[in-house]
């Protein structure tokens, strides 16, 4: 079975100079320490959304109106965005699709870093969200969305006496 055809993303099909050099090299093995280094941390990156999805950086932030999210889409087209809310769950995913010839002989790449694939995050809303209000803007690669809480709902904390068991 080709190796090729488990990636799960394209990180380029022709095999660096990592075997003839040893800078190329050890920077590899580099990445791949920090990488499983940082993995329990829950800190996003690129290669490691998991299940073949790459994981957007993406910020949130939590108002007395709702909820500000703004995700890094670097070199993703808008119209390769897709942002659904189902139930309390706010899901994106985009698709940044390779611009690289794979048969082309008049080039040889020696380094390829930019990822392509489908990005994917989901997120778990704190709060019932005002479905009709709930805009998106994309600009420069970053997508801003803000997500109000529904009128419905309350917005005070209620504090729950704990009793002794009996």
């Amino acid at each position: 079975m080709d190796k090729k055809s488990l990636m799960p993303f394209g990180r380029g099909s022709t095999p660096s100079r990592s075997r003839e050099d040893p800078f190329l090299s050890l920077r590899h093995e580099m990445d791949q320490l920090f990488d499983s280094f940082t993995r329990g941390w829950g800190l996003p990156t690129l290669a490691s959304g998991g299940d073949g999805f790459l994981s957007p950086r993406v910020d949130i932030a939590e108002t007395e109106t709702g909820l500000e999210m703004t995700a890094e889409l670097p070199g993703i087209d808008p119209k390769a965005i897709e942002l659904e809310l189902e139930d309390d769950m706010l899901t994106l995913k985009a698709e940044r699709k390779s611009d690289r010839e794979e048969k082309d002989d008049k080039r040889r790449y020696h380094l390829t870093e930019r990822s392509t694939g489908t990005y994917m995050r989901a997120f778990t809303l704190p709060f019932t969200p005002d479905r009709d209000k709930i805009t998106a803007e994309f600009d420069k690669g970053v997508l801003k969305v803000t997500v109000p809480r529904s009128p419905d709902q309350p917005k005070a904390t209620k504090r729950i006496d704990i009793r002794p068991a009996a």
